[in-house]
């Protein structure tokens, strides 16, 4: 059985509309019947789902038990939701009416909580359905790295061909599913590397078991070898999202001559040092100043993130390929990025001397100015990067290959040593650019696709120059002569990744994006709620945004709460902390629209921020829910466990509460005020998990917790 089968979205819309009934006795006979009806098609679609949940459990005893526990409850919770559903007769009102609205809510919490059970047990099996298949791969490299003649590479090469395909089977259906936009690329990535290199494994190893005295023969097999390695060890990382287990990681470093040392090669799958990143987090804060009021801290933040700027635009001032106008241009825009600071600094030092309390228009212009000028900065460091990668796109290296490879045909040894030059100065050049380019990408998904990009050339440029050598040595060889082919065709589609690459960055920088709120992502198009129909925007007038202020007020306080306790955090860069201001971001982009401020706008942008909200709210507790399987037993272990587990109720209201259709602005006024209340509520436990994993940090250690 399939468990992409179980469809959890079956029975949402009935709940939803259960939970949202109203208390008071319904008079309506037809009313009555239709919830009815709705209690009846909830428990039969319960009974479907834990049909299959149950035929998965029976294909997979590992999780059998635990999976069967799981439906029983989901079973049991969706008899009881029929029942309730029932028409009782009140002989004191002589009214017919349904079960109270609280004995709903607790038989449909009891239902989510299995049913997420359920859907966690089904996962655990396709991944490990997956890293099984990934095993298999691994076992049949290594059998194919020990062969020592033909008939057992051919025979050891079938095998490994058909677990090939499973996989590639297996892994582009979990890309599909990936809803992470990193984590998609990168299994898109791993998949490329293992399509592209097998053919190079064939030949490879063909030309070595032909010629196994030949070093370069070798090294383009083992090369190959640690490349597809490589790729199958981000799998394994995308699969277990970033926790590696006891996976030994050592990527091959590679200096053009050889494979000569070992480092850990998971550590930068996740990093994102761009300047496009340092860019963005600088004019957040800027933009932050408006409320801070350019305090002291923001005063030292604001110092970092422009010197973080700087220190990545070296990248570009500091490359060979940089014209004298481009450089000359981005070093005057640094200059005066620091201009406008200061002034901003002097202004905040100036305030703090006056104690004032409320922004000023001489505060307002220098953020404005401030702002500018790292906008006119992004755009020069943008042009800069497309414009080497438009020129790189025009030029035509098939002549300098064509040349590599008659040189090494007719084993003439001078030119392929001069050949051999220029290309590697064409690799570097090449490799530089996916630098630049990766830069200022602004999508995780093109930072993976250039970052991968720039790996490839680097380590594949010059395995082109050992296939050419071996050819050279053995020039009536029809195996290396292949190999040869075999490797400039992988370079040649390098090339065209690369053109790909840039395409997509230039047309991503040249269409004006959306102004956005830290770690926002509005508006974002889509249907909301049970109705087929979009809701229609709608904005509060002054006295319903009065009504719901004190609300946004309180959840101002949490925010700010949440950040003292991520600004303890010595190492900001882990997983929790940036769930954990992404999170707190959020909150204070709807505590600003309770004020008629900020980029929400309309009660639409509230309801999608809030839909943000509850899923980076899933994340965290997916990341927290591995960090405590390393903090060893006690009272803070209990304590953060009592606090994560409530996250899933609080995320589960908050979703119902948005989804919950409504017609008119009375309706939608009291939805508002509903979405404030649950965000402040799940803000409430996430400031409580967070500030727990602290303490548990300070004993565990900080390097247990993942890291983006």
């Amino acid at each position: 059985m399939d468990s992409s089968e179980i469809d959890e979205t079956a029975y949402d819309p009935e709940i939803t509309t259960l939970v949202n009934h109203k208390e008071k006795a319904l008079k309506s006979e037809k009313t009555l019947r239709a919830i009815v009806r709705v209690g009846q098609a909830v428990n039969l679609a319960v009974e479907r789902f834990v049909t299959v949940g149950e035929a998965i459990a029976d294909d997979n005893p590992e999780i059998k038990m635990e999976m069967y526990e799981a439906c029983k409850e989901a079973r049991a919770a969706g008899s009881a939701i029929e029942k309730l559903c029932e028409i009782q007769y009140d002989d004191q009102l002589e009214t017919r009416k349904c079960a109270d609205k609280n004995g709903m809510v607790r038989a449909a919490r009891v239902l989510l909580s299995s049913v997420t059970r359920v859907l966690l047990l089904a996962d655990t099996v396709v991944v490990m359905q997956l890293l099984s298949a990934k095993d298999r791969v691994s076992v049949s490299l290594n059998r194919l790295e020990n062969v020592t003649n033909f008939t057992e590479f051919v025979k050891a090469f079938s095998q490994f061909g058909s677990e090939m395909v499973e996989l590639a089977h297996i892994t582009g259906d979990r890309q599909n599913d990936l809803k992470d936009e990193k984590r998609r690329a990168q299994m898109s990535a791993a998949r490329q590397v293992l399509e592209r290199s097998t053919m190079m494994l064939l030949t490879s190893s063909k030309t070595c078991l032909r010629h196994p005295e030949c070093q370069t023969a070798r090294e383009n097999r083992d090369t190959v070898f640690c490349q597809m390695r490589r790729a199958m060890d981000l799998i394994h990382f995308v699969m277990k999202d970033g926790v590696m287990d006891n996976l030994a990681a050592i990527e091959p470093w590679h200096n053009g001559h050889g494979i000569t040392a070992t480092q850990p090669r998971y550590t930068d799958w996740d990093n994102n040092h761009t300047v496009h990143k340092a860019i963005k987090k600088y004019e957040d804060i800027v933009e932050m100043t408006r409320m801070t009021l350019v305090g002291p801290n923001y005063r030292e933040k604001l110092i970092s993130a422009l010197d973080a700027i700087i220190e990545r635009t070296q990248d570009f001032t500091d490359s060979a390929y940089t014209s004298h106008e481009h450089r000359e241009s981005m070093l005057l825009l640094c200059d005066r990025c620091k201009l406008e600071l200061n002034q901003l600094l002097r202004i905040g030092v100036s305030m703090d001397h006056n104690d004032s309390i409320s922004p000023s228009d001489e505060l307002e212009t220098a953020i404005i100015k401030t702002l500018k000028a790292s906008k006119e900065l992004k755009q020069q460091l943008q042009d800069t990067a497309l414009d080497q990668g438009n020129e790189l796109g025009k030029m035509d290296d098939l002549d300098m290959l064509s040349a590599l490879r008659n040189a090494a045909m007719s084993t003439d040894s001078e030119r392929m040593e001069e050949y051999a030059e220029r290309f590697l100065e064409n690799v570097e050049h090449v490799q530089e650019v996916c630098k630049l380019l990766r830069h200022i990408a602004n999508t995780e998904s093109l930072q993976v696709t250039s970052k991968q990009c720039e790996s490839n050339i680097r380590i594949f440029g010059p395995q082109v120059l050992c296939a050419a050598q071996t050819f050279c040595l053995y020039p009536t060889s029809k195996i290396a002569k292949e190999n040869l082919d075999v490797f400039i065709d992988v370079w040649r589609s390098l090339l065209v990744d690369l053109v790909s690459v840039t395409r997509e960055i230039g047309e991503l920088c040249s269409t004006k994006m959306p102004e956005k709120q830290v770690y926002m992502s509005l508006p974002r198009p889509g249907k909301h709620g049970t109705t087929s129909k979009p809701l229609k925007p709608t904005k509060l007038d002054d006295e319903e945004q009065a009504k719901i202020a004190k609300l946004g007020l309180e959840m101002k306080m949490l925010t700010s709460e949440m950040d003292a306790e991520t600004e303890k955090w010595e190492e900001s860069e882990n997983d929790i902390v940036k769930r954990a201001k992404s999170m707190s971001s959020m909150a204070f982009s709807m505590y600003q629209f309770t004020r008629g401020e900020g980029a929400l706008k309309t009660t639409q942008d509230l309801f999608t921020q809030a839909e943000f909200f509850a899923e980076e709210a899933n994340k965290l507790y997916k990341v927290v829910r591995h960090f405590s399987y390393q903090v060893p037993g006690g009272a803070q272990k209990k304590e953060l466990l009592e606090y994560l587990d409530k996250v899933p109720t609080y995320v589960q209201q908050l979703q119902f509460t948005v989804k919950n259709p409504t017609v008119g602005k009375a309706a939608t006024f009291t939805k508002v005020d509903n979405v404030i209340q649950e965000t402040k509520n799940l803000m409430n436990v996430i400031s409580k998990v967070v500030t727990t994993c602290f303490v548990c940090a300070t004993k565990v250690g900080f390097s247990a917790i993942p890291s983006i």
